[in-house]
């Protein structure tokens, strides 16, 4: 498969790269980023598995995460895609791809999340033979939960527990 690359007016999300580690070590390290998505930060051996993992899935699965950046001048803003992680969920995901994202502190707050999903949502519309896709948050994480909503997602009915939490799933048909 060729690379993706999706451009938006601010952005651009292209493959991750293995310069990308220390600004995804930063990422997955900073105690704010993570407070919603575990709660811990990343040592930098987690970050490297990390940085492997989104490169990887794009080889095995045919999609994965994009690494987003500033159009003007090139800086790391965060993660962004798909994935089909074999999560231990229940109840189960049964392979529906899971939109994710991921922004750092100083993306935060500018409009950035919408942009970035909105774009990996139309480019999944386009090239994508998917009925649905869905989104897992942390209950309390209500910005991302805004920014699923904005962009088609519906609380599933529900309730869903991973790693002995609840789960908040939100679910998206394609094209919505």
């Amino acid at each position: 498969m060729s690379e993706v690359i999706l451009e938006t007016d601010r952005l651009i999300l292209r493959p991750h790269r293995i310069e990308d580690f220390p600004d995804v070590a930063a990422l997955w390290g900073d105690p704010e980023v993570v407070k919603y998505i575990g709660g811990v930060p990343s040592d930098p051996e987690a970050s490297w598995a990390r940085l492997l993992r989104n490169m990887g899935h794009w080889q095995a699965m045919g999609f994965g995460y994009w690494a987003v950046t500033d159009r003007t001048d090139g800086r790391f803003l965060g993660e962004v895609g798909f994935s089909d992680f074999k999560r231990g969920i229940v109840p189960p995901l049964n392979g529906v791809p899971e939109a994710g994202w991921v922004l750092a502190t100083h993306a935060h707050g500018r409009g950035i999340a919408t942009e970035a999903v909105r774009s990996i949502h139309d480019w999944a519309d386009r090239c994508m033979d998917w009925s649905e896709t869905v989104c897992l948050f942390d209950p309390e994480h209500l910005v991302s939960q805004n920014v699923a909503r904005k962009l088609g997602y519906e609380m599933r009915e529900e309730a869903a527990v991973y790693r002995g939490d609840l789960t908040v799933v939100m679910v998206r048909g394609s094209g919505s």
